[in-house]
């Protein structure tokens, strides 16, 4: 039995909830995550607030020992008046069983917004097998959202499957009318992660649709850098399995870095 689990919403500034809703949870592959923290932070978008769980157990992100909040809310600078949005993004996994609870905050946090916010877009990566060119970002939105945003756009729509768990909340709870349209993005991720390019196609596709100002090349160097050492590994191996003598009857230095 599930335990009982719910999620509080904190806002110091609900007026600044306006314009379009990102939101990015916590998976394998971290590509929603890793993307939208990427946006907020090189955009210096202000958190204005965070979500809290209650019955289950929690997590304290530290990054140069500073402790953050696992869940926070931001909105963007108050100086682009043009491309007005917000922004939730979630560290703390959401197990499918707490789906219900924590779209039940997302749509409180919607409710007390003091703007409109006009759509909900939610970034899914997903550990699926998939050829090389299918590394693409896919789509599955609301008719409202397809008209407004996908129309003149190059997203291909997904072609089958099921969504579960938080993204498959908002999006049905979008398709009832209960809150703003919404479009739910999904993309081939490599688990464990961080997968690096598929956050980058997400940016991509926050550029190219929303017209925001990113700049990746940053999120770009780390992703050449990851390939070069996967690339050198995996060179490393192949030379070992060529090798005349079995692994296990060979010695080898103490330097366990490649391990």
């Amino acid at each position: 039995m599930a335990p009982d689990v719910w999620y509080e919403s904190t806002v110091s500034a609900p007026d600044r909830l306006t314009g379009t809703l990102f939101v990015a949870l916590s998976n394998l592959g971290l590509a929603g995550v890793t993307a939208l923290d990427h946006l907020t932070t090189t955009r210096s978008d202000e958190q204005i607030g965070r979500l809290r769980s209650r019955g289950m157990p929690g997590i304290t992100p530290v990054e140069d020992g500073e402790p953050r909040h696992p869940m926070r809310v931001y909105a963007s600078p108050e100086t682009d008046a043009e491309n007005d949005y917000c922004a939730v993004i979630s560290e703390l996994a959401i197990p499918v069983w707490a789906a219900e609870p924590f779209a039940d905050a997302i749509q409180d946090l919607l409710g007390r917004s003091q703007a409109d916010i006009d759509e909900v877009v939610v970034f899914h990566g997903i550990p699926i097998p998939h050829n090389p060119d299918e590394h693409e970002v896919y789509a599955v939105s609301t008719p409202e959202y397809r008209t407004r945003r996908l129309e003149e756009s190059d997203t291909d729509p997904l072609r089958g499957g099921v969504l579960d768990g938080v993204p498959s909340e908002l999006t049905l709870r979008g398709l009832d009318g209960e809150i703003p349209p919404v479009g739910t993005l999904v993309t081939p991720v490599h688990p464990p992660g961080p997968d690096l390019d598929a956050a980058l196609r997400f940016l991509a596709f926050v550029r190219d649709v929303y017209g925001l100002d990113v700049d990746d090349e940053p999120l770009r160097e780390r992703s050449a850098a990851m390939t070069q050492y996967y690339s050198e590994l995996a060179e490393r191996l192949g030379a070992l399995e060529a090798a005349d003598a079995p692994i296990g009857t060979q010695s080898w230095p103490e330097d366990r870095m490649y391990m």
